[in-house]
């Protein structure tokens, strides 16, 4: 193809970066949107394959289209990242992000074949399982996991390419036809002995393909380098590969034992699952430090982690039937619906909002920061790559510092990257500790106001945002706040991430008006600095709509919201995962103001679109259907809501199990629908059943235990059992009082639940007495000093 092509009117090719089996990989220009991006072509046929070979023509394309759909159903930071998919002049092509950095075969090649550090090989292990373990959980296998398909970007973020020949679990005939056609399928270097064998495959082949990968950068060898692509099938088949330290003495026992465990001949020989590798890597990053003695310093960086906004798991949807309660829970986290297991879910303060590292993936992602310099301050400056220079406030003193040494900033660059781990398992308490530690010995180190310090010092302020300590976790964001304006500038990215998160502490607190007051004047910095459609202005802005939500200023939250969803869908398109998050903050709104049928209607479109881009089974997708159950029942179409929910628990029992709690929320849905068609016998088995097992998976005083106790109340005073009524309503008050505070809404409105119990068993005086607390509480909640 000529430089100059132009793909769609949209698509300007500008130079090849590229060239495999299947297609040739272009540079370009997304002359719509003003980007760069990369564009995969079906490598033009040569004459060996002239129109009369239309078999291998139609295998090719349809392999090609395989590759788009799969690649495009992933969502994750460590997966490239799809954009378009369509045919030009009988070319099919993938229009994908543009990865700056390089893949693991071209770092080998420019380390001489040298092996890399080993903090580098740890880290891109862990990164690589954390993709795959998110891929299988989708149901696709790689097939061709190797070097050049691995990439390792600047900032140090590890992404996975090329599904090109991965194939869905359930769908065995098509791969068959694939491989009847003589392709190749796999790399000899990289095959598991059952994919050699031509036996079936599964997500265990891929570990087998890492492990290749992971002998190779550790030790600059493949496990079998062996004379001619036979030699190398048989040994993957029949040879035990040489023990890692045997090539490379220094490498740590736990990373050689990994890797062979990785190679074992059978699948039930290898980890259960890619999720498995990530904690035993987790485990082995607590524990001794993982230095490289033999590396070069800076050869090779670890990166930070995420610095900026983190992104927040996915919708936490509001109890059917039941307001949202402002305070956040100090129970332990439960995981995020459909997201690893290791990802905790958050109130609903994070509603409607996707999981992931990158801006396109989720709607708090931020972009990762720049990876970890070990010489970053020798000098008494702060020089790490691609960082602007530090703000020099008039009248500062410059504090002068011995210079640390290099091996010391490894070692707590490699602790750094330890606690983010613990992090991505769930063990926030742990990670705390070690974030605290890190931070204590970089400020010694570096400095108070270092950046490598303020890292650490945010990571500490999540850790404690995650575990329930919002107070804790405001004053450290304050902190690094504070600090990274003084060192970089109020505008600064770094800066503004922290602000944005101290407003995100303030609304958890149900401090909205302070809330507020952060993210505006965050807006108006970003707006100021980037402009009205960068996407973490929009960010911003899709925030503050949900503020101002909180505020009860609902016209100017949906406004805002329906805002900043236009301007996503024409920036990004109608069905990128951030415009659908934000369609799902409009039709929440649209609820709130009791526009239902408006509210249903969006629902369904984002549950459509969701549906269409991530799979019906998705997180994402079930999330929206959910809200549209609500929505029916709200419009008095039970019937329909109730076959919505026996659907909804059936896929949410299917993806996460029976006793998950988002299963549980939608058998809760079920209840209350059986309950308005007044089969209350059914409704009131259904909310047991539910509140038993909430109370096992989540505590008895979660808010979501104490809704389900509530609805079984609900069907007893139905059901004309008012004393037993009496008995529910009366602990849902107690725990609510013991949680929330005497004077918290939903504690007022259980002692309202038992006045009016009261009323029904004909205890008058004790009903009016709780009437009047009640409504006495409610007047001084309402005062200026109440």
């Amino acid at each position: 193809m000529a430089e100059t092509r132009l793909i769609q009117s949209r698509y300007r090719l500008l130079e090849q970066i590229g060239r495999g089996g299947m297609g040739e990989v272009w540079r370009a220009t997304d002359e719509a949107l003003g980007r760069s991006v990369a564009v995969k072509c079906l490598k033009p046929l040569g004459p060996q394959h002239a129109r009369g070979d239309d078999n291998f023509v139609k295998v090719l394309r349809e392999r090609f289209r395989r590759e788009a759909r799969v690649a495009a159903s992933l969502q994750h930071r460590g997966v490239t990242v799809v954009h378009d998919f369509g045919e030009s002049d009988g070319v099919l092509y993938l229009v994908m992000e543009l990865l700056e950095g390089q893949n693991l075969s071209q770092l080998l090649e420019q380390n001489k074949q040298a092996p890399l550090p080993v903090a580098d090989v740890v880290d891109i292990a862990e990164q690589v399982a954390d993709a795959l373990a998110y891929t299988h959980r989708q149901g696709i296998v790689h097939r061709d996991l190797k070097p050049a398909n691995i990439m390792r970007l600047t900032d140090g973020a590890v992404k996975i390419c090329d599904f090109g020949i991965a194939r869905l679990g359930a769908d065995i005939g098509f791969t068959s036809r694939l491989t009847g056609t003589g392709i190749a399928m796999g790399t000899p270097h990289y095959m598991s002995p059952e994919q050699i064998s031509g036996s079936e495959v599964d997500h265990r082949s891929d570990l087998y393909s890492l492990g290749c990968v992971l002998y190779e950068i550790a030790t600059g060898v493949p496990p079998f380098d062996l004379d001619d692509a036979w030699a190398v099938l048989v040994g993957h088949r029949d040879t035990p590969p040489v023990p890692l330290r045997e090539h490379r003495a220094e490498l740590p026992a736990f990373l050689e034992r990994m890797v062979l465990d990785l190679l074992a001949k059978t699948p039930e020989g290898r980890p259960g699952d890619a999720s498995e590798l990530c904690g035993r890597i987790a485990a082995a990053r607590s524990g001794p430090v993982l230095v490289d003695p033999h590396a070069h310093q800076g050869a090779h960086p670890h990166p930070h982690a995420h610095q900026g906004t983190h992104p927040y798991p996915n919708q936490a949807p509001h109890p059917i039937a039941h307001v949202h309660s402002a305070t956040p829970s100090r129970v332990r986290p439960q995981p995020a619906p459909g997201h690893a297991p290791h990802e905790p879910r958050l109130p609903d303060w994070t509603r409607g909002m996707t999981t992931g590292h990158k801006a396109a993936g989720g709607t708090l992602a931020a972009p990762r920061p720049t990876p970890y310099d070990p010489t970053a301050g020798l000098t008494g400056e702060w020089t790490s790559p691609g960082m602007p220079p530090p703000v020099q406030l008039p009248g500062a003193a410059r504090v002068e510092r011995p210079t640390p040494p290099p091996e010391l900033l490894s070692v707590l660059a490699s602790r750094h990257n330890a606690g983010l781990s613990l992090g991505r398992l769930g063990r926030w308490d742990e990670a705390g500790e070690v974030h605290r530690a890190v931070a204590e010995d970089r400020e010694r180190a570096l400095g108070a106001d270092h950046p490598d310090t303020l890292t650490s010092r945010y990571e500490v302020g999540f850790t404690l945002s995650r575990t329930g300590r919002a107070d804790d976790a405001l004053r450290e964001f304050a902190r690094v706040a504070d600090g990274r304006e003084r060192t970089l500038g109020p505008d600064h990215a770094d800066t503004l991430a922290a602000r944005q998160e101290t407003a995100y502490v303030l609304g958890r607190l149900g401090r909205y008006a302070e809330a507020h007051q952060v993210y505006a004047a965050v807006l108006a910095s970003r707006e100021r600095t980037m402009g009205p459609d960068h996407p973490d202005t929009l960010r911003c802005r899709h925030n503050l709509a949900f503020n101002l939500g909180r505020l009860g200023r609902l016209d100017e939250s949906y406004r805002t919201a329906q805002e900043v969803a236009d301007a996503r869908a024409r920036l990004l398109g109608a069905t990128h995962p951030d415009t659908l998050v934000t369609r799902y903050e409009v039709a929440f709104t649209l609820g709130q103001l009791g526009r239902w049928a408006d509210a249903l209607h969006t629902y369904r479109e984002v549950a459509a679109a969701r549906g269409a881009v991530f799979g019906a089974d998705h997180a994402d997708t079930l999330a929206a259907r959910y809200e549209v159950g609500i929505c029916l029942g709200r419009l008095g179409r039970s019937g329909e809501a109730l076959e919505l929910y026996r659907d909804l628990v059936a896929a949410r029992t299917r993806v996460n199990g029976p006793a998950h709690p988002e299963t549980l929320r939608a058998r809760h849905g079920l209840g209350v629908n059986l309950g308005r068609l007044a089969r209350w016998e059914e409704a009131l088995e259904e909310s047991r059943d539910v509140c038993v097992l909430r109370e096992r998976v989540l505590g008895a005083d979660h808010p979501d235990t104490l809704v389900s106790r509530r609805e079984v109340a609900v069907g007893l005073g139905w059901l004309g059992r008012w004393a037993d009524a009496l008995s529910a309503y009366r602990q849902v008050a107690e725990a609510r009082d013991r949680v929330l505070g005497q004077a918290h809404p939903d504690a007022l409105a259980s002692r309202n639940d038992e006045a009016h119990c009261l009323e029904q068993l004909g205890r008058h005086a004790e009903a009016v007495d709780l009437y009047r607390r009640v409504a006495d509480l409610r007047r001084r909640q309402g005062s200026p000093t109440g």
